[in-house]
């Protein structure tokens, strides 16, 4: 219920990307930002590539190298990392059982596993990264690590290295209601770490239950279109 998505940081709203093809449809909503002091601490350089990542968002990669340093990784229906995966704007459901507890989203059907009563190592840096749980009083605390560097935050560009830690807080608020917080420290890129904060919100109609997107069929021409076979004059 809020602009994550396009911008963690506050923005006002924009026009779509190709406006004379789509009008206001995809115009980007307006926000208030949900980062704990308003700024994200960029070191210098990183300042920069965030900004080029956002000129460079919609680029259409050249060859297939260039998939995972060209664009954002959402167009391309890549897994969106954490904690992207909570504020897209798809739904997405927690299994709580004594040993784990399971996330799984709509978008690209991207699953986490919590380790509840262990702490295994990960076999490997990933999209999702690798998550071991604990309880503070009422609040699910999910230590996350071991990712790769190819999942940015938003919409706006906001990235990290494979150097990202992510700790996240689940906090009850009411039977329909959860606070999620995540600090976010990865020293190769920010200054200090940093915070994000927002409600989250129970869907309550009857019978809902998370559908599928599978969304890599709808970007098939984006990512491989240059390899495609094109008839000669």
């Amino acid at each position: 219920m809020n602009s994550a998505s396009w911008d963690l940081e506050s923005h006002a709203a924009g026009p779509a990307p190709f406006p004379a093809l789509t009008g206001a449809i995809g115009a980007e909503p307006a926000g208030q930002g949900v980062v704990e002091g308003g700024q994200i601490p960029y070191q210098p350089w990183a300042a920069a590539q965030k900004k080029e990542n956002f000129e460079k968002r919609l680029a259409r990669p050249a060859t297939v190298e260039l998939n995972n340093t060209t664009g954002d990784p959402e167009a391309k229906c890549y897994l969106p990392g954490v904690p992207r995966a909570t504020y897209m704007g798809f739904p997405f459901r927690i299994v709580q059982t004594a040993k784990q507890v399971l996330l799984s989203y709509e978008f690209a059907s991207a699953v986490r596993i919590v380790y509840m009563d262990r702490k295994p190592a990960p076999p490997a840096d990933s999209w999702m990264g690798w998550s071991i749980g604990s309880w503070d009083g009422d609040t699910l605390v999910i230590d996350v690590t071991a990712f790769n560097d190819k999942t940015w935050f938003d919409r706006a560009g906001n990235f990290h290295s494979d150097a990202l830690h992510v700790v996240e807080r689940y906090t009850p608020m009411s039977p329909y209601h959860l606070m999620y917080e995540a600090t976010i420290e990865d020293p190769k890129v920010f200054t200090r770490p940093w915070k994000i904060r927002m409600p989250l919100y129970r869907r309550v109609e009857p019978d809902v239950q998370p559908l599928e997107f599978k969304c890599v069929e709808f970007a098939e021409e984006f990512i491989y279109g240059h390899l495609v076979d094109k008839p000669s004059k």
